[in-house]
């Protein structure tokens, strides 16, 4: 194996044409110089150079060799200024995977920002599961998830990182008698007939746990797996349903009378939102990692992007 440094000292001597005149360049002394080279030609299995004179001049191996190492000095080179980029951020590629009512009031702004202040790297963003999110960091696949995951919750591998406690608000049909209150006791939709709003999973656990607590069981007449889709079936009156504020487009600090934030297509008039308590309702929504990777600068700046996009009021 060809001993790269020996061949950069090699063709310090084929360019200033004398030993002596290389070992100045290089800082070495011109024996060591001479060693080097003389250890070079043993890998190599041929003589490099020749003597003329008070000089040296290369043979024909040593000319082949020096122009393959011109080569491989302009990659080490180019190579190490691509590290460089990467280093600093101002290059490579982040996979980003996130759920859908996460989408428009998180992931977009901090995008946004994002691409301002790293606008060389590649973005791979993709819709996708919470479940099989959090699968994807932990096999690399992915540089960071948008999941919901219990509060204080342990995951092998993963850092999770808390970005907001995303409220459930009830969504009450045209009319109800309980939408002349403010806030309502989760037991007072005991006996109401619900509308699902959740798939299986971690947020639909968040609900069921909640009227657990309250000393019910929701009497489901309807499933559905989105949002707009269980609101649509409360505006036509066929129960309530508990929908979180993003779900809703509110911002997390936003009341339960206000309107979503903007760009989210307008506050829905034919339901109403009200509050609920004892206990109150909430999924946790955080940003997942791997645990011990370095952290690339666009990431960092991703997850700072997020918390500050969690924290916005509208």
């Amino acid at each position: 194996m060809l001993d790269v440094r020996r061949m950069q000292i090699l063709r310090a001597v084929v360019d200033s044409g004398s030993v002596t005149a290389a070992a100045a360049e290089l800082g070495y002394t011109p024996s060591a110089v001479s060693q080097q080279v003389a250890v070079l030609e043993k890998e190599a299995g041929i003589a490099l150079l020749e003597r003329v004179g008070r000089g040296v001049r290369p043979t024909a191996a040593g000319l082949l060799l020096t122009r393959h190492t011109a080569v491989i000095s302009r990659n080490l080179a180019e190579a190490e200024a691509a590290l460089a980029d990467l280093r600093a951020g101002r290059t490579g590629r982040l996979a980003i995977r996130y759920f859908g009512s996460v989408g428009p009031t998180l992931v977009a702004p901090a995008v946004a920002r994002l691409r301002g202040e790293h606008p060389g790297v590649r973005l791979d963003l993709t819709l996708l599961d919470p479940q099989d999110a959090l699968s994807e960091v932990s096999r690399g696949d992915a540089d960071v998830a948008i999941v919901v995951r219990p509060r204080d919750d342990r995951v092998p591998g993963i850092r999770l990182v808390h970005l907001l406690d995303d409220e459930y608000l009830v969504a009450l049909p045209p009319g109800h008698p309980l939408t002349a209150r403010r806030v309502l006791d989760l037991a007072d939709l005991a006996d109401e007939p619900w509308i699902g709003s959740e798939p299986q999973g971690p947020c639909l656990d968040v609900v069921l746990g909640a009227c657990a607590a309250a000393g019910f069981g929701p009497g489901f007449v309807a499933r559905s797996e989105d949002y707009a889709t269980a609101l649509g079936f409360v505006a036509a009156g066929l129960g309530v349903t508990l929908v979180p504020r993003l779900g809703v487009g509110l911002a997390p600090g936003v009341g339960a009378g206000l309107g979503p934030r903007p760009g989210t297509g307008g506050r829905r008039t034919d339901i109403t939102l009200r509050r609920v308590r004892n206990p109150r309702p909430a999924r946790t929504v955080h940003a997942a990692v791997r645990e011990g990777v370095p952290l690339h600068p666009a990431l960092t700046t991703l997850l700072l992007a997020l918390g500050d996009a969690a924290r916005q009021p509208s």
